[in-house]
């Protein structure tokens, strides 16, 4: 049965020597509703830097200087896009997903553009691998999501971030309910979703458990945890410390306790955040992992993750 918020936020604030039961608790629910199958996403940093918007994590904001960080191109073309997602299913990729920098995607010319090529990237991996498509960009409308979807769109990413409360410490550029409303978009026109958040921004245990309650009402099918993994130049390196391993454990375990169906998952910062202790993510209730690169930064290597993954005694979903 699915835990109170008020069993939750005692959950999350365990001290580190009384967390294991917890984890056991968790991993219990992630083989009841997931057995030993793990998920592996893989993304392509499609269009990069120069982004409108001022989220105090990323180093692709034109307003932070994280420049030497974040290299700067405009839009793939399809081809090139289909390439990597092919590259992805050789490493046992199950979803893979085309993610761009900015607040949206325009209704200008250079914006429909965009547009169709993104669907045509989808079209030709929907024809050519058994991958699930996703994409991750930004604020979109009901006519765009209904054009992806036409173009063979699976399941659309779209971080709320933070909770509603907090918010305004992450980004000021645009409003929680504009994250929100696309999220309610999707869901409105039969997409699946994948909405999570980054932690580590100074938010408090409460102000996480209500980002969770949250994409619980919300009924996402994915929910991807960041961690902040502070790059220099963005202001969120500047000002918090990082989260500890048990903190992130917890975190993890919490949420899916209070999602027990959910796929819930650690993507980025988890070799920052939980370094030796990586294998513990799944035994804390995750049943997804990115594998690969992630935007800016370099990730574990595939053949690491499956290793790991092998020595867990689990096994990678194969797209089908």
């Amino acid at each position: 049965m699915p835990i109170s918020f008020k069993e939750a936020l005692k959950l999350i604030n365990l001290p580190d020597e009384k967390s294991l039961p917890l984890l056991v608790r968790a991993n219990e629910l992630r083989l009841k509703a997931k057995g030993k199958k793990i998920s592996l996403c893989a993304i392509v940093n499609a269009k990069s830097g120069k982004c409108s918007e001022n989220c105090s994590f990323c180093a692709q904001s034109a307003h932070h200087a994280a420049k030497e960080h974040c290299p700067a191109y405009p839009l793939m073309n399809d081809k090139t896009t289909f390439a990597i997602a092919k590259n992805a299913q050789k490493s046992l990729a199950n979803c893979f997903s085309i993610v761009t920098s900015g607040k949206g995607i325009s209704n200008s010319i250079q914006g429909q553009k965009e547009l169709d090529t993104i669907c045509a990237a989808l079209k030709k991996i929907s024809k050519n691998t058994k991958m699930r498509r996703c994409v991750s960009l930004g604020v979109l409308n009901k006519d765009q999501l209904r054009k992806l979807k036409a173009a063979g769109l699976v399941r659309l990413h779209h971080n709320l971030e933070s909770s509603k409360s907090f918010f305004d410490n992450v980004c000021t550029t645009h409003t929680f309910e504009e994250r929100l409303q696309t999220i309610k978009d999707a869901k409105a026109v039969g997409l699946e979703v994948c909405a999570g958040g980054i932690f580590g921004l100074g938010e408090t245990p409460k102000q996480r458990l209500e980002l969770a309650f949250l994409l619980k009402e919300l009924k996402v099918e994915s929910v991807p945890i960041n961690i902040l993994n502070p790059i220099a130049g963005t202001p969120a390196a500047k000002k918090h410390k990082p989260m500890s391993p048990w903190e992130v454990l917890r975190l993890i375990a919490v949420y899916r306790l209070i999602m027990p169906k959910a796929d819930i998952g650690l993507f980025g910062g988890r070799e920052y955040a939980l370094r030796d202790l990586q294998p513990l993510l799944f035994l804390a209730g995750a049943n997804v992992i990115l594998t690969g690169d992630y935007l800016v930064t370099k990730g574990q290597k595939p053949q690491k993750d499956l290793q790991m993954i092998k020595d867990l005694g689990l096994e990678p979903v194969i797209a089908n």
